[in-house]
């Protein structure tokens, strides 16, 4: 069996997962470097058994994907998953439309209906690009003040990530929240993510701890995975007072911080989806 993996760095992340493949003799792993990719459309060839993304430019994951799909590469995840995990909105429709909770969004194009959008919601909110990850360019708004600065200075950078006004009503998390990880059918694991600071991403400091997982995790995170599209994905909820809701689906998640905090060997669980997924497409 073939296997290509798609990625950018190689991080802690694809040094346990490489490990995982070498486990498997009748597996040839191919690294494929996103910054050293020239494709030619229509003239392309490629005998891969099945692609595993594991890039750090969204753009470049989501381009790849589609064109490798297109010379029929199976693809995990998918571009469609790539597509709608890699955008907010597309994320907070899909999840709308399956009926699962979420914090409340609303969506503006202009500064002007971004401003009235926030007053109508209610102090504090919080402005998210549509696009990115890891915490970056978040805002939490306390204040008309704040907000007019904030979206002033959107609106004069002007570049693709600030033209779409994505806002969310801020959650009281009370310094944590939970990411769960799923991999198919399967919710595997969840952790705590605990900061003093709003922002809970392990990759702005904050610690994890194992969370137990609960019918009312489980259920959840594998109803978050299926609006996506399924495949491996990891679901950010908040805990609330009305219950757990889904803040975001992520869909090349990180996970060097949770195997030991959960006990769970999820690379060994990945790279066995993934020789499943392989072994689907040939039969």
């Amino acid at each position: 069996m073939k296997v290509g993996m798609l990625h950018s760095l190689i991080r802690k992340e694809e040094k346990y997962l490489i490990e995982e493949f070498s486990k498997h003799n009748d597996v040839e792993l191919v690294m494929i470097d996103d910054r050293k990719l020239n494709f030619v459309l229509g003239r392309n060839e490629f005998d891969y058994d099945v692609l595993m993304e594991r890039s750090i430019n969204h753009s470049r994951a989501l381009h790849a994907l589609r064109i490798f799909e297109s010379l029929g590469v199976k693809c995990v995840n998918s571009s469609e998953v790539a597509t709608v995990c890699g955008d907010k909105l597309l994320t907070s429709i899909a999840l709308q439309e399956a009926g699962i909770p979420q914090p409340e969004v609303r969506v503006a194009f202009t500064e002007e209906s971004a401003l009235a959008a926030i007053e109508e919601m209610g102090y504090p909110v919080v402005l998210k690009p549509a696009v990115g990850s890891w915490g970056r360019l978040i805002t939490k708004v306390n204040d008309r003040d704040a907000a007019e600065a904030i979206l002033e200075h959107k609106t004069v950078l002007g570049s693709y990530h600030h033209s779409i006004f994505y806002i969310q009503k801020y959650v009281e998390k009370d310094g944590r929240d939970i990411r769960s990880f799923v991999i198919g059918d399967e919710c595997i694991a969840a952790i705590y993510r605990e900061s003093e600071h709003w922002i809970t991403n392990t990759a702005r400091g904050a610690k994890a701890y194992n969370c137990p997982l609960t019918d009312e995790i489980r259920d959840l995170s594998l109803r978050a995975a299926k609006a996506v599209g399924g495949g491996i994905v990891a679901i950010d909820l908040f805990e609330t007072a009305d219950g757990i809701s889904v803040n975001e689906v992520n869909y090349t998640m990180e996970f060097k911080n949770s195997i030991t905090t959960t006990g769970v060997n999820i690379p060994e669980k990945m790279v066995n989806y993934v020789l499943s997924q392989a072994r689907g497409n040939n039969e």
